[in-house]
């Protein structure tokens, strides 16, 4: 899929959630989906554009003079159950973090080391943010017919967070088989 396109599938499924503002959607997109997407402000406000040149999005007049709210429309909603129905596609990874430690030879063990306990300890830190995100998505959301949706992905991310803290741990134990190495 396109960028273009996941770009219109984030902008659809958010205004399909509820109608907002232009700043709004570009916070919820950061602050709601951010655990698991990103998305280019510089992207965000000319599909909007397009989409509703194209139908998919209504403009109406804002809660302030000057400011729109923007509604998905029928055929953005179509338009958005085609994009969701549309095969899955992988980015190529860009890990940084394990592009140094395949040439962590050249790095030093000492190095890799601090890398891996600096990725664990962010791990860590993103599991209680899960945690948290749990609980104040559940409260908030409570009897939402999106609530278990949302918890699935936020599922998603507590799972990824805890397997970079084995990772690391298991990583750290091999590191440790170096004998000291630099």
């Amino acid at each position: 899929m396109a960028r273009r396109s996941q770009t219109e599938m984030a902008v659809l499924g958010g205004l399909n959630m509820q109608p907002m503002t232009a700043y709004a959607l570009r916070e919820a997109i950061q602050d709601v989906l951010g655990h698991f997407w990103s998305e280019s402000y510089g992207q965000i406000y000319p599909t909007l554009h397009a989409l509703e040149q194209r139908g998919h999005v209504e403009r109406r007049e804002g809660p302030r003079a000057g400011s729109s709210t923007f509604a998905v429309t029928a055929s953005g909603v179509a338009r958005l159950h085609e994009l969701l129905s549309e095969p899955v596609t992988s980015a190529p990874p860009r890990n940084s973090l394990l592009l140094r430690l395949f040439f962590g030879r050249t790095l030093g063990a000492a190095r890799c080391r601090e890398l891996l306990l600096q990725a664990k300890a962010d791990a860590e830190r993103s599991l209680a943010d899960y945690d948290d995100l749990t609980r104040t998505v559940s409260a908030e959301d409570a009897g939402s017919p999106d609530l278990p949706y949302i918890l699935t992905t936020i599922s998603a991310g507590r799972h990824n967070a805890q397997a970079v803290v084995t990772w690391a741990d298991d990583a750290l134990a091999l590191l440790g088989e170096t004998n000291g190495a630099p």
